[in-house]
C-alpha cells in the first residue's frame, strides 16, 4: 500500500518520527545529540517552525513542531539531517546516510491530544528504559516543559498556555499529567510525508 502525503498546513500541529536508516543508531554520544539539538534550533528558526515536545532515542526522534508556512516539516526535516550529517562527516568521516525517508507525521488537532502526544513523546525514553522518569531524560523537552529549564528551544503551543496563568501554574499542572496512571498512546493517522 503506498504511504498517503500528510497535509501540512500553516499552523498546523505535526507528531513527526524520523527513524535512523534500518534502525540504526543515530547518537553515538552527548555530543551527537547536543548536535542534533543545535541543527534542529537553527533550522526550525529559519524555516518558521515551532517545537513544543522532542525526544531524542538512540535510533529515532520524535518532535511536536508547528510550522508557520504550508510544509514547513517538509523543509525542516531534510535541513536538520543536511546539518546533522555535516557534523557525522566532521567528527567521524561518515558519508552516508543516516535517515529513513520518508519521516512519519500525525496531525494533532484537539487539546487533549496534543497534550497528550507531549506527554507521550517525553515519557519515550522512561518506556525505553533510557531514565527512570521524564525529568531524569537529558534529551528531550520535559524539563523545559514541566521544570522551566529554558534551553531556546522550545516554543510553549497555546493549548500548553491554556494550562494555567502563570509560568510555575503551567509548569505544575503540565507535571500533574505525568502522574496520572496510565499510559498515552501517540495518535496515529496513518499519513508519511511525501
Amino acid at each position: 500500500m503506498p504511504r498517503l502525503a500528510c497535509p501540512e498546513e500553516p499552523h498546523g500541529t505535526l507528531h513527526v518520527v524520523q527513524r535512523g536508516l534500518g534502525r540504526s543508531v543515530c547518537f553515538s554520544c552527548a555530543r551527537d545529540r547536543a548536535a542534533y539539538l543545535e541543527a534542529l534550533r537553527a533550522c526550525a528558526g529559519r524555516e518558521g517552525c515551532a517545537i513544543h515536545a522532542y525526544a531524542l532515542m538512540g535510533n529515532h526522534v520524535h518532535l511536536l513542531v508547528t510550522s508557520a508556512r504550508s510544509g514547513g516539516p517538509a523543509r525542516l526535516m531534510p535541513a536538520i539531517a543536511e546539518r546533522y550529517a555535516r557534523h557525522l562527516a566532521a567528527e567521524y568521516g561518515r558519508e552516508e546516510a543516516l535517515w529513513e525517508e520518508p519521516y512519519d507525521a500525525s496531525p494533532v488537532h484537539a487539546r487533549r491530544h496534543l497534550l497528550a502526544c507531549m506527554r507521550y513523546i517525553e515519557e519515550n525514553p522512561v518506556r525505553a528504559g533510557l531514565a527512570a522518569r521524564p525529568g531524569a531524560y537529558r534529551w528531550s523537552s520535559y524539563r523545559a516543559n514541566a521544570l522551566g529549564e529554558d534551553g531556546g528551544l522550545v516554543t510553549p503551543h497555546p493549548h500548553y498556555y491554556s494550562l494555567g496563568r502563570s509560568p510555575a501554574a503551567r509548569r505544575a499542572a503540565y507535571a500533574a499529567l505525568f502522574a496520572r496512571p496510565g499510559r498515552f498512546q501517540a495518535p496515529h493517522t496513518g499519513y508519511h510525508s511525501p
